[in-house]
């Protein structure tokens, strides 16, 4: 008996040894597989554009109201205008959706670098652009209408309505006319919630995007200076003629 128990350790430590070296190969040769067959899918890319994705979802900006095209639409003109140089402040960018009524708080402040909404506030459309919702948009001289696309902010002055924010139309034929119509971001007591609420619809300008008096300085300071700035609308005639648009990546 001392004999065959005497033979028996050995025997179990070399069976038990060889068992466990297998099973080691036999999980690293899964591993090594699955990571072979991998779908790309699974992948999360990093070019910019699907940065931009994440970060609507991060933010939650659907839930501040800012339609997903929109975004989508801002970011692929924001890329483009800085691979142009254009912008000399590149950290922000504001977005005005048209597709919401002007009771809505339609103008979105963006701060890229730190992932926060600085502002989101009421905004006015020009008052030949519509009643409640802007639909009508023109380059124009004295249409008194909106005009969409990309535009990047100038810099200040003190005009009629006090501190106001000078406005270039980097689309030529969609909104180059801004400065000569003079398109600017400034005040007006008629951007108001009260008078949406008794109305309908707030009041309209000749054109220019105009905010609330008590938030209009703090605005135009954050996004003055080579800022983009994205008047947005699903309107079908600014989508066919704009050269800035191309469709979105999505993760």
């Amino acid at each position: 008996m001392r004999v065959k128990k005497t033979i028996l350790k050995p025997l179990v430590l070399i069976i038990t040894t060889c068992l466990f070296a297998f099973l080691v190969t036999s999980l690293t040769s899964t591993e090594q597989s699955t990571a072979a067959i991998r779908p790309t899918g699974d992948v999360v890319k990093t070019d910019s554009s699907e940065i931009e994705v994440s970060l609507y979802d991060n933010m939650r900006l659907d839930s501040a109201g800012l339609s997903k095209e929109a975004f989508d639409r801002a970011m692929v003109g924001y890329n483009r205008l800085k691979e142009q140089g254009k912008l000399k402040n590149p950290d922000v960018v504001s977005i005005i959706d048209f597709s919401l009524p002007s009771t809505k708080k339609r103008l979105f402040v963006i701060d890229l670098k730190n992932k926060l909404l600085l502002f989101n506030t009421l905004v006015s459309h020009g008052r030949n652009s519509g009643k409640e919702m802007a639909n009508a948009f023109s380059n124009a001289m004295n249409s008194f209408k909106s005009s969409l696309g990309f535009y990047t902010t100038a810099n200040t002055y003190n005009g009629e309505h006090g501190l106001s924010l000078r406005l270039i139309g980097e689309e030529a034929g969609i909104n180059d006319n801004a400065l000569a119509r003079g398109i600017v971001i400034h005040s007006a007591s008629y951007v108001n919630e009260a008078l949406g609420k008794i109305q309908g619809y707030i009041g309209r300008s000749l054109g220019c995007p105009a905010i609330p008096e008590n938030i209009h300085r703090k605005v135009i300071q954050k996004i003055s200076n080579g800022s983009c700035l994205f008047l947005y609308s699903p309107d079908k005639n600014y989508a066919s003629s704009t050269k800035f648009y191309s469709e979105p990546q999505r993760i």
